[in-house]
């Protein structure tokens, strides 16, 4: 099993919502999810997403590919950032 970290849309109609998920890569856009680690809402002044740090940071180190948007995303809050940061200070220094 594959797992994703993806967007899902809420919301309704031309008011969009997003919810950041931990998913199957099998199943749909909108269907089953393992786990909601954060938000976003592109309609905000801030256009800024929220997420669960520590959750996010567990499912990628399980190995969780983030889609595009997702990794943009996690890029600009500094996650993909901290991620690096860890896998580093884990390497053996030769």
């Amino acid at each position: 099993m594959a797992v994703h970290l993806r967007l899902t849309r809420c919301g309704r109609h031309k008011r969009p919502f997003y919810r950041v998920v931990a998913a199957d890569s099998r199943m749909r856009r909108d269907g089953r999810f393992l786990e909601v680690v954060g938000t976003y809402d592109p309609l905000k002044a801030t256009d800024k997403a929220e997420f669960k740090q520590e959750r996010v940071l567990d499912w990628l180190q399980k190995g969780a590919q983030p889609t595009n948007p997702v990794r943009a995303l996690l890029r600009r809050a500094g996650i993909l950032k901290t991620l690096a940061a860890s896998k580093q200070s884990r390497s053996p220094s030769s």
